[in-house]
């Protein structure tokens, strides 16, 4: 299993930002072939202080393994989805792991 997150902070000047960045990774990312999980969601408020809330929308995705994440990372619909949404973010920060 390898695992693919992306944290991003969209843009504070774009009001709309964050529903369309969940919107546009919705529409463009899950039926990439290989993605076997797919979750993209806005940043849940937490009481606890090791929770970072500084982020609007995190995606988490799940490959059978690396080289099938590495195919999506060319894949003609994950390019789309970063041109058509990169307007909206900020900074993007990735975590994978198997």
């Amino acid at each position: 299993m390898f695992s693919h997150v992306v944290i991003f902070w969209t843009d504070p000047a774009k009001p709309n930002a964050t529903d369309e960045v969940v919107a546009n990774a919705t529409k463009y990312l899950p039926s990439i072939p290989g993605v076997m999980s797919f979750h993209v969601g806005k940043m849940a408020r937490s009481h606890r202080a090791v929770v970072d809330q500084s982020y609007q929308v995190a995606l988490n995705l799940q490959f059978g393994t690396k080289r099938v994440q590495d195919e999506y990372q060319d894949h003609p619909q994950h390019l789309e989805f970063v041109e058509k949404s990169k307007h909206l973010w900020t900074k993007v920060v990735v975590y994978d792991f198997e």
